[in-house]
């Protein structure tokens, strides 16, 4: 294993920086290239293209595209019992903490009687993507189902990649059944965001479109924005671990392995202020790697996007965080409270010890849809508002337009609009 491991702080900085940068370069304008390609074939070719394509990049052709609903209950019923009480419990948790972040509707009387408002209405129709490829995401659908139904979302299609067999996993579709979702289509990639964004004889329109996906998909959501809604553009996953003498290497290790394993683009950082853990840490790797079943892809990661940073203090290390902004961010210090106060940027923050990533991941409640490659500083995560739209409300009392008119006028002449103005001026001097 070559993880590297940095003392310098500027070093340290420029390769966070680089490492947040990493999907970026001159091969991207042709991977966008290729993605405008198959979403001008959906948008002309309907369910054809995605037949086409699918067989195409899957291997097979998706007919038909809808999974029957029969099958959604029956993957429940199939479910092993543990698995389906540890979907229980997750959907559980995750329903209860968003059921808390649904916002309430305003209204405001002015000081002249006038009524002011905004109120939050859902959108009709929203579309969730979930990811097959190398893992199944059972927790996706639950997390990207769930704020939606919270919402009041009237209706919500799922689209996720058939596997070797031409199903969907039988735990997405099982996840599926517990959340409520009705409609799920065997369509994954590019084409599947071409379908939602364009709409087919099969799959309809949507309004968003959440949930995460490979790089395809990832510029797929970006060329179809403004044409639809979307969640946010997700890079591959990342953690950044900080930690001090307390932490224990092997904790550290499989929190670290826990991000590596996703994706051979996926970051895993330590910065810590112990040198004896930054040390350890190499060999407690390689020592979990040994018959991991997916030791080539977190190897592969590691070697690539991992890094271990020494740091001299906990706000050194916290100012490297903040340059970096991860996506999920675990303090494994002795007192993690006061730390986390510091941190500005960052998805989602684990407080000590007991609180590994992979509890956000599945059932801790708040939502595991990050924003990545630095967009912490100005995003969050999916919730609740991501399926919502505010309309404001505005209602004049002659009163308030009697007071407030000639303010009006004045602003509309200073920008050079006449109409403006004279829309008030009629009101206020009543003329025809």
């Amino acid at each position: 294993m070559r993880i590297a491991c940095l003392r310098d702080r500027d070093e340290a900085g420029k390769r966070l920086e680089a490492i947040a940068a990493r999907t970026e370069g001159a091969q991207m304008h042709q991977e966008e290239q290729r993605v405008a390609a198959i979403l001008e074939q959906v948008r002309h070719g309907g369910d054809a293209a995605l037949m086409e394509l699918s067989e195409r990049f899957d291997g097979l052709r998706p007919d038909p595209l809808r999974v029957p609903p029969g099958r959604l209950a029956q993957a429940w019923q199939d479910c092993p019992d543990p698995l389906r009480r540890a979907l229980d419990l997750a959907h559980d948790r995750i329903l209860d903490f968003h059921r808390r972040q649904r916002p309430a509707d305003l209204a405001v009387r002015g000081p002249h009687g006038e009524r002011l408002g905004r109120r939050w209405r859902p959108v009709q129709l929203a579309g969730i993507y979930v990811p097959g490829g190398r893992a199944s995401y059972p927790s996706t659908v639950l997390m990207n189902a769930i704020p939606a139904r919270v919402a009041g979302v009237e209706r919500l299609v799922m689209v996720t990649p058939p596997g070797p067999g031409g199903e969907p996993n039988a735990t997405v579709l099982a996840a599926a059944h517990r959340a409520g979702v009705e409609e799920v289509y065997r369509v994954g990639g590019a084409q599947a965001i071409g379908a939602l964004a364009y709409g087919t004889a099969t799959i309809p329109a949507v309004d968003v479109i959440t949930g995460p996906g490979n790089l395809y998909v990832t510029l797929a959501k970006k060329a179809v924005y403004g044409s639809v809604g979307i969640d946010s553009l997700a890079g591959p996953s990342e953690v950044l671990v900080i930690a001090d003498h307390t932490a224990r290497p092997a904790q550290v290790a499989a929190d670290l392995m826990a991000q590596a394993e996703h994706d051979p683009l996926a970051a895993a950082i330590l910065i810590t202020t112990s040198e004896a853990l930054a040390v350890a840490l190499p060999a407690a790797i390689e020592a979990q790697l040994e018959h991991h079943p997916r030791a080539a892809i977190t190897l592969q990661a590691l070697n690539t996007w991992g890094l271990i940073v020494v740091c001299s203090d906990l706000e050194e290390a916290a100012a490297l965080s903040d340059r970096f902004a991860p996506e999920h961010l675990e303090l494994l210090v002795e007192q993690p409270e006061p730390l986390a106060e510091r941190i500005r940027h960052a998805g989602a923050i684990f407080l000590g010890p007991w609180s590994p990533e992979a509890v956000g991941d599945y059932l801790a409640g708040p939502n595991h849809t990050l924003p990545t490659s630095g967009t912490a500083r100005f995003a969050g995560a999916l919730c609740v508002e991501t399926f919502l739209r505010h309309t404001s409300l505005i209602q004049f009392n002659r009163k308030a337009l009697e007071a407030t008119g000639p303010a009006v006028v004045t602003l509309a002449e200073s920008e050079g609009l006449h109409s403006h103005a004279e829309s008030v001026r009629q009101r206020l001097t009543g003329a025809d």
